[in-house]
């Protein structure tokens, strides 16, 4: 069994009821700042950079789901979360719904945002191949950005996510795209006993939005899905204020 690492956040805001957000791959907290500045007034806000991402620390080895998501347990855990909500984007999608298949106590729902499905995330073997041999070259994450945003951002945060994906450790960056982005959970989804929301970006070129319905609407029968116009991979920068109110509306029920 993997040692569980602390994971960095950056927490804002107070309430009874704490909202736990949860990057993409190749990101950080960073990406949650636009969301969380709407929300603190209300809400205990956690941004978390899972482990290799962001601040956190990058242990040579413990990658898989069940090693991501024994560090968010136990940072909840560390930081006496009693009663939350769980937000997963893209590759931490399948982190979340892992840990919403233990049952946690004090958990409400759980909203995710292009989420990486509980099957085998699709990614092309060339794609794959390609991210392997080209990370951590500044011209890959200028063409991975290009590529997985479809509206233009400021160049605050083009930067963020260029850097975000720099930063990101090698061996976490091979340990999703050759393990952990290959795992099947679909078996777990059958445990998931909270209400479940996805939103998706219908310009998404990263996760196509047809991955949703094709391999998670499939293993949540009660899940929610819609389509936010316009955006492409990561709502979070290029629409922050629609993902707000997408959270809001789902949390006021």
């Amino acid at each position: 069994m993997e040692t569980t690492v602390e994971l960095h956040t950056a927490e804002r805001g107070q309430g009874p009821l704490a909202l736990i957000f949860l990057h993409y791959f190749g990101g950080s907290a960073k990406e949650w700042q636009a969301v969380t500045e709407q929300l603190a007034a209300k809400y205990r806000c956690i941004a978390v950079d899972l482990r290799g991402h962001g601040n956190s620390p990058a242990p040579e080895s413990g990658y898989s789901v069940d090693d991501m998501t024994d560090d968010v347990s136990a940072m909840l855990e560390r930081l006496r979360v009693s009663s939350f909500v769980l937000i997963g984007h893209s590759m931490s999608g399948k982190v979340a719904l892992n840990l919403a298949s233990r049952q946690p106590v004090g958990l409400q729902q759980v909203l995710l945002v292009s989420p990486s499905p509980p099957h085998p995330e699709p990614i092309p073997d060339k794609d794959r191949e390609d991210m392997l041999k080209t990370h951590g070259t500044e011209q890959a994450a200028i063409k991975t950005f290009e590529n997985i945003t479809a509206k233009p951002v400021s160049e605050a945060d083009r930067q963020q996510i260029i850097t975000d994906n720099l930063r990101t450790s090698k061996v976490a960056w091979d340990a999703w795209l050759t393990l952990g982005s290959k795992e099947d959970i679909a078996d777990r989804m059958s445990r998931v006993v909270v209400p479940v929301s996805i939103i998706t970006g219908n310009a998404d070129n990263a996760l196509s939005p047809e991955v949703q319905p094709e391999l998670t609407l499939p293993t949540l029968p009660n899940a929610t899905f819609e389509l936010l116009d316009g955006s492409g991979h990561l709502p979070t920068y290029e629409m922050p204020d629609a993902l707000t109110n997408f959270i809001l509306k789902k949390i006021a029920g």
